[in-house]
């Protein structure tokens, strides 16, 4: 379980990007965060495994409060937690592999992560992640040789090194057209399903929020807005997410 307790962050000079907001997050479920553009969606993800640090509030993932933990506590728990990027955040002159075997470096000696050695069997395993995402034959090219969507999948590949229990997908669709969109967010779907994982994505398109999510959370100006089902986003709703002059599409 996941809990998200009265977060808040206020960025320098006063921007307040969260606003008190708290929700729960059962293990394995599938929950879409949306809203408008700096609604807050990135930050909300983003404070959960602290790569932004949050201002106040707790983040506890199975009682543990993220947001107090030290350096070394939050270095055990950022191994289980994947993060996949809109922008991929790829080596873009490394091979595909071993941009994949960088969701490993939490659990080898960093001495050797600084010469990118890995186990035996972390290149077998990064070998079985890329089959699982359909790019096995691309293991050895350069990341920047592949497409938007492959470059994407090299991302999932590399979150699911990690073992993790939870993914946080940071807008994974936002830069793809519609059918990789689908593509993308089928392989995220097939590992909550499968490996049980907990995967909290921010999306823009209420379409893909009711195909793939169990429950949405919604932001407006950093406040939380609504919690619910996605067929519970009525024409009220809509607007007190996406504000009273938006229109729904379709």
């Amino acid at each position: 379980m996941l809990k998200i307790k009265n977060l808040t962050k206020v960025y320098e000079g006063g921007v307040l990007a969260l606003d008190n907001v708290s929700f729960e997050v059962p293990d394995g479920q599938f929950l879409a965060v949306i809203g408008l553009s700096g609604s807050g969606k990135s930050t909300l993800l983003r404070c959960i495994n602290r790569l932004i640090e949050p201002t106040a509030g707790q983040i506890l993932w199975n009682d543990v409060d993220i947001a107090a933990a030290s350096t070394n506590e939050l270095r055990h728990i950022r191994r289980r937690i994947g993060m996949v990027f809109q922008n991929f955040n790829l080596v873009y002159r490394s091979k595909v592999s071993t941009n994949v075997l960088a969701g490993r470096l939490g659990y080898v000696n960093p001495v050797w992560s600084l010469f990118n050695r890995f186990p035996k069997m972390d290149y077998e395993k990064a070998k079985k992640t890329l089959a699982r995402v359909g790019i096995e034959d691309k293991a050895d090219n350069r990341a920047d040789e592949l497409s938007g969507g492959q470059q994407q999948r090299v991302g999932i590949a590399r979150a699911l090194m990690q073992d993790p229990e939870i993914i946080l997908a940071d807008e994974p669709v936002a830069s793809l057209d519609p059918v990789l969109a689908h593509s993308i967010m089928k392989y995220l779907e097939q590992i909550n399903q499968e490996d049980g994982v907990t995967v909290l994505c921010s999306l823009h398109f209420l379409d893909i929020v009711h195909r793939y999510a169990h429950r949405v959370v919604a932001l407006n100006q950093g406040k939380l807005v609504f919690e619910g089902l996605p067929t519970e986003i009525d024409d009220a709703k809509f607007k007190d997410i996406y504000g009273r002059d938006a229109e729904r599409v379709g």
